[in-house]
């Protein structure tokens, strides 16, 4: 069953962030067998505390036990450094069918 990433960011130096972590965090992604699903600034905040001009980013997994390799792997903990004091960050993970997957049958 797919699993997803489910990031929220508040981030105070996008160029930085974009340039270091970001490129360096997707590079990884595509290593350990996720995608990108979305990614984009600017998230407007309905209801709760927390979200309000973040950026998000969602990456599918073919499964929690994939996103989690990539999560606790060495290589990530390095890039992970690469975010400290120029983005806030709540990362959810959760696995769930497609809603929308096409039937083959």
């Amino acid at each position: 069953m797919p699993a997803y990433l489910i990031v929220t960011a508040h981030i105070k130096d996008r160029d930085a962030f974009i340039s270091g972590y970001g490129a360096a965090a997707g590079a990884l992604v595509e290593k350990f067998g996720g995608k990108y699903v979305l990614r984009g600034p600017g998230a407007e905040l309905l209801e709760g505390s927390f979200g309000d001009g973040a950026s998000m980013v969602i990456s599918e997994w073919p499964d929690r036990d994939s996103a989690k390799r990539f999560w606790d792997s060495p290589e990530y903990a390095e890039v992970k450094k690469l975010r400290e004091n120029i983005a806030d960050c709540q990362v959810l993970l959760i696995e769930s069918p497609k809603i929308n997957a096409a039937n083959n049958g």
